[in-house]
């Protein structure tokens, strides 16, 4: 049997244009020329002998070998790229103080985190959760030295390194989205996943209650595992015992959120930019279809 090699080049330009959404912004961020990203596309579906998008009007839409392709590309290029970190990167040493709410640290880091503890053995990373404003607050006040957290409409500054979908929420076996008004669980005023919940709800006329009021992700939860009320999430934390509820349930579909990353302004260590780096590469690798 004749073996065929993948250019990482052209793997990372394909989940460039996924990530981008179309091959003139996924040009635009990688210094390329559209016809190059273009052509690049063209090679990989020859080499495959598989169609990777289908064209409806100006979308690109993958196709389901183009969604094989994209799933193995993503841990292909993982490896290579931990390979090469563990290989290049000095024999860096410090602590680095990453702050992020529970919902992030409990669905979205743990793998990214592993990834990274491998590569630089010799860092010692400390988790500290808590909402997002006051995240922010500290990152500026350099109390910690990077944080992941949620844009709230007042945020300035910060790297978009990820969209996060919102969903609704409940117990596989929970009524509560059938009552009226509709019991939510939710995270305190001033949190743009609460913003939008009540809004959607109240521009369907929908009436709603406050059945669970909580800072952590694991209150939401725990109302909606037990049927006391439905909840908004990102769609990572969809975990099994948990029903999605949609728009012909009387649910209007949610906007998503960014993600946004800060690192700590001033003298920093050579530590506390390994981590950064690496959650702003990892972030965007993994960044949902």
């Amino acid at each position: 049997m004749n073996l065929i090699s993948l250019d990482i080049r052209v793997l990372r330009s394909l989940l460039a244009v996924i990530e981008a959404g179309s091959i003139t912004e996924a040009a635009r961020r990688l210094g390329r020329t559209q016809p190059a990203i273009t052509l690049q596309l063209q090679r990989l579906e020859d080499v495959i002998g598989k169609a990777l998008f289908t064209h409806e009007g100006r979308r690109m839409a993958l196709t389901p070998n183009g969604e094989t392709v994209v799933t193995y590309a993503r841990s292909i290029l993982r490896l290579h790229d931990e390979l090469l970190a563990r290989m290049l990167s000095p024999d860096i040493q410090g602590d680095v103080v990453l702050g992020t709410p529970d919902l992030y640290a409990a669905f979205v880091l743990p793998e990214i985190l592993a990834i990274f503890r491998k590569a630089f053995p010799h860092i010692k990373v400390e988790l500290r959760c808590a909402l997002s404003t006051p995240l922010v607050e500290m990152v500026q006040n350099r109390k910690i030295d990077i944080a992941l957290v949620t844009r709230m409409n007042d945020f300035t500054g910060g790297q978009v390194v990820r969209r996060e979908q919102l969903i609704w929420m409940t117990g596989q076996n929970s009524e509560a989205h059938l009552e009226d008004p509709v019991p939510l669980a939710l995270l305190p005023p001033g949190n743009i996943y609460r913003d939008h919940a009540i809004e959607c709800l109240e521009r369907a006329g929908r009436r709603w209650r406050i059945a669970c009021e909580s800072e952590s992700v694991g209150g939401l939860q725990a109302a909606a595992f037990s049927g006391m009320a439905l909840t908004v999430l990102g769609r990572s934390a969809l975990t099994p015992g948990m029903k999605e509820l949609m728009p012909d349930q009387g649910f209007p579909a949610l906007p998503k959120v960014d993600l946004l990353l800060y690192k700590s302004q001033g003298p920093t260590s050579h530590a506390a930019h390994a981590l950064h780096d690496y959650l702003a590469h990892y972030l965007g690798l993994d960044q949902p279809d």
